[in-house]
């Protein structure tokens, strides 16, 4: 039942968020700044609010945390088809995200335990030896990224009746599906948290937890870098549908371009995934934002149209180059950085470490969006682009010297490697868009 809920949940939000901009640019007018601020605001109300949503739904349990979610979101939609000026479209957009990030951790809870249930299950079969055939989170993500190639495609065959009806569909569907949940969820999930019986000692206080985190510089400086990668996938919302329009490249473009990076995605990922291991996380993040810097430089040398470097290249050249390097450097630099949490937490409960890497993308999102807009506006669009390449730049050359201890000295191949004390790690997982997971 979950599966299909991650699915439905992706199609509602793919077919909303990445069509803003252009309403924002085109319908009410609003400049580059207020456009970013919009987009900014709401990534950073779910960015920001997973761990503060997080811990009430382990105090709710995840049933009520979902519905709530659910409510929340459909509201924000149907805010955005009233909505005709920008604070109002700020709020209602604010108000999706923190909808989001209602349900997200709820549901990655629930799946968590699935797993968890399965793994312990099947190893127990096996005499210990046994591992689950696949991972659940592997199929979650699987589902996901199909709704992410649906959601634009729904949402441009809608478009032409209007962005209200797009709005108020995927608002609709959110309802729909929260009644269902509430019809089909057992009420015993909103008694079980995530799964996870708490273990008492200071390891697991929430406050101690947080305050390790905040005290631990390496840590904080490793998160604000990582931040970026959000930030620069984020330009796929932004920049990029600002960039088309400008070009007269129209909405039909910008949903083939979403499908092409979820459809990148969805043959990659973990192909990614087993390169960035092989290459060490040094390295791996390095390539990564390497990677997203020449995405960026692809779009001020080709433009919107490709024909800016080499008259005869094919329509779309600089917006598909930029959509696959993003899209490859994005999958190179969430495996590699999200491991890294384990290795830096060690005994800490690792909710807070998580909570924080995902407020400092959404903070990277708000503060870079809305100066990306700015520049926009007053320098025009290669400026904005500029920034982005030197921000990512920054990042391949800083981030790796911020790894924790037992990063920076690999354990050799075939020699087997200490497991990392923590309290219910978490599987890492291949990231995706608006949560990431993004939605």
């Amino acid at each position: 039942m979950l599966l299909p809920t991650q699915l439905v949940f992706n199609i509602g939000f793919y077919a909303v968020v990445p069509f803003l901009a252009l309403v924002m640019s085109e319908d009410l007018g609003l400049g580059a700044a207020a456009v970013g601020l919009v987009l900014g605001a709401r990534t950073f109300s779910q960015q920001g609010m997973f761990l503060l949503c997080g811990v009430i739904a382990d105090h709710w349990g995840p049933r009520r945390s979902i519905l709530t979610g659910c409510i929340l979101r459909a509201a924000g939609y149907f805010g955005l088809a009233a909505s005709d000026s920008f604070w109002p479209f700020l709020l209602s957009a604010v108000l999706t995200g923190v909808g989001g990030a209602f349900f997200s951790p709820a549901i990655e809870g629930l799946v968590g335990t699935l797993d968890r249930a399965r793994t312990s299950a099947t190893t127990t079969d096996s005499g210990g030896h046994g591992t689950p055939q696949r991972n659940v989170f592997a199929w979650l993500v699987l589902f996901g990224e199909v709704g992410a190639v649906a959601g634009p495609l729904i949402g441009l065959g809608l478009l032409p009746f209007g962005f209200p009806v797009v709005a108020v569909s995927a608002g609709g569907l959110f309802l729909i599906v929260g009644m269902a949940l509430w019809l089909l969820l057992p009420h015993h999930a909103d008694s079980t948290g995530n799964g996870a019986e708490p273990k008492p000692g200071p390891a697991n206080s929430g406050i101690r937890g947080a305050f390790a985190c905040l005290q631990d510089r390496r840590f904080v400086c490793f998160a604000a870098l990582f931040g970026v990668n959000l930030l620069a996938y984020n330009q796929l919302y932004f920049a990029l549908p600002l960039e088309l329009g400008q070009g007269d490249s129209g909405v039909g473009s910008l949903a083939i371009l979403f499908a092409v990076a979820s459809v990148l995605t969805i043959a990659l990922q973990l192909p990614m995934s087993a390169l960035a291991t092989r290459l060490g996380p040094a390295a791996a993040l390095r390539t990564g934002f390497i990677c997203i810097a020449a995405g960026f430089a692809s779009i001020v040398l080709l433009g919107s149209t490709g024909l800016h470097l080499l008259p005869g290249l094919p329509v779309l050249t600089g917006p598909v180059a930029l959509v696959t390097l993003l899209a490859l450097g994005h999958m190179l630099v969430g495996p590699a950085g999200m491991q890294q949490v384990h290795r830096f937490a060690n005994h800490q409960p690792l909710g807070a470490y998580y909570g924080l890497l995902a407020s400092c993308g959404g903070i990277a999102v708000l503060t870079g969006n809305g100066l990306t807009g700015l520049l926009r506006d007053t320098l025009g669009s290669t400026s904005s682009w500029v920034l982005l390449i030197l921000v990512a730049l920054v990042s391949a050359t800083l981030l790796p010297r911020f790894l924790p201890a037992t990063s920076e000295h690999p354990v050799p191949p075939g020699r087997p490697q200490r497991p990392v004390l923590s309290p219910v790690s978490p599987p890492v997982l291949p990231p995706v868009p608006d949560q990431k997971v993004q939605s």
